[in-house]
């Protein structure tokens, strides 16, 4: 029994140990601070020991001479006092820290975490590798939430050319961009448990004050490009007040229009659309789209991101409507050719209706690669669709066709939501990309445009 009682004192003493002493661990910048709170606290200890030692020595006895004498705990060996004190100066330095830092972090820790586990992982997270997402759309916003979870330096770059919905409402009624995507991207970079987030993604119900359809962070940012002055200002302080860990920038912060030809096959002639809202509904097939203004300039801190990045993802999102008008900026589409980053493709899992109906991955790339020329991305990641989905399912999934391997560098993986097997799954395409990241020389293969 008593060396059942040893062990388990053993075992506790062990685990204190071990969980204090994380906080001395690499990387998570407590240990400097720490060595100057010590060398202060021992310079003020050496001071008060000099005045007691003065006083012992000069003052004449009173009745407080002995206690100290007592204190001093002369009876033990000189080396043993001075381990006794430092081991209680220390102990009492720690817990002093410890308490402090935990009474100051406890009102921003999740439930169930440790000051030190969060601080680990913020300190991880500041030092993860540069991502640049470019895209828009729900299929952006789900990359995103992905992302945050490797690393806080993602930029998301999304396109400006919305006419639909609140975003164009907006953009017709005070001439600032379109905000809608950028609102769902800076939503999906910031805690999803927060209330400021779900406020941000609250949509108005139908009512008679105007302001049904549009949702309260679409009028935010609105709002805050007024007061600012700057739409791009106030994109970025929404970011903060949302706790964002990364950035979401515009590709472009000119005023721009997304136009497409589509061949409808009711009258056998190609139709000039314009606005982007109105592609995916012309009933036809999308031959080309572009922007205009063609040719407008890219924002800068666009171009800035993409050449620092480690990782470079176009995609998922819709093919027209989302992904090509960022890559019709030409800065964009220079500045992603000429980066050093790790370029991937993320091909979507089904057809749009309307926009990509019967599409392919083949047709995917070539309708890519006929707007912005080819060899800008070294590889393609698919989804593996399951057996089951694939018989008796009305979803039309995107194929890929035997001989594309000769042509391009595919990855096949299993990235499919379980609930909503038409979208990715967050966490799994994320941490696939961060797996081609890290193991560059498995999955990448060089000049991989065209083996």
């Amino acid at each position: 029994m008593k060396n059942s009682e040893n062990r388990s004192l053993f075992y506790r003493v062990s685990h204190f140990l071990t969980q204090n002493l994380r906080w001395l661990s690499p990387g998570i910048g407590v240990k400097r601070w720490f060595i100057l709170t010590l060398m202060g606290t021992t310079l003020i200890g050496v001071g008060l020991g000099i005045v007691l030692l003065h006083i012992y020595r000069t003052a004449p006895e009173t009745w407080w001479l002995p206690i100290l004498s007592t204190a001093s705990l002369r009876f033990l060996s000189r080396p043993l006092r001075a381990v006794i004190f430092v081991g209680i100066g220390l102990a009492m330095i720690l817990g002093g820290i410890y308490g402090m830092n935990h009474s100051l972090m406890k009102p921003f820790m999740r439930p169930g975490r440790k000051v030190v586990d969060e601080l680990t992982q913020h300190r991880k997270l500041e030092k993860g590798p540069h991502v640049v997402a470019i895209g828009g759309g729900h299929g952006l916003a789900t990359l995103l939430r992905g992302l945050k979870e490797y690393t806080y330096n993602v930029t998301a770059i999304v396109t400006v050319a919305d006419d639909g919905g609140s975003s164009g409402k907006l953009r017709r009624g005070f001439g600032v961009l379109p905000p809608g995507d950028l609102r769902n991207c800076l939503a999906a970079l910031s805690d999803d448990e927060a209330l400021l987030a779900q406020l941000f993604q609250y949509r108005f119900p139908d009512s008679p004050t105007g302001l049904d359809g549009h949702s309260f962070g679409n009028l935010f940012i609105t709002a805050l490009a007024d007061i600012m002055g700057s739409f791009e200002e106030a994109v970025a302080e929404s970011g903060r007040v949302l706790g964002v860990k990364g950035r979401v920038v515009p590709s472009t912060i000119n005023n721009v229009n997304l136009v497409a030809e589509v061949k409808i096959p009711v009258i056998e002639a190609d139709v000039r659309i314009e606005g982007e809202s109105k592609i995916p509904k012309s009933n036809g097939r999308v031959k080309r789209v572009y922007l205009q203004p063609e040719a407008p300039p890219a924002f800068p801190e666009a171009i800035k991101a993409i050449l620092n990045a480690d990782l470079i993802v176009i995609g998922p999102g819709s093919l027209y409507t989302s992904i090509l008008p960022n890559l019709l900026v030409p800065d964009i589409t220079q500045a992603v050719r000429s980066s050093k980053a790790i370029k991937v493709y993320v091909c979507n899992i089904a057809t749009q209706k309307g926009e990509t109906d019967h599409y392919t991955c083949g047709d995917h790339i070539r309708a890519l690669e006929d707007h912005v020329g080819e060899g800008i991305f070294d590889v393609v990641v698919v989804n593996r669709h399951p057996h089951y989905f694939k018989v008796g399912h009305k979803i039309e999934w995107v194929e890929v066709e035997h001989n594309l391997q000769n042509h391009y560098r595919i990855i096949q993986e299993k990235l499919f939501d379980e609930m909503n097997p038409t979208c990715h799954d967050s966490n799994r395409l994320a941490k696939f990309l961060m797996d081609i990241l890290n193991n560059p020389e498995k999955w990448v293969i060089k000049d991989t445009s065209r083996l």
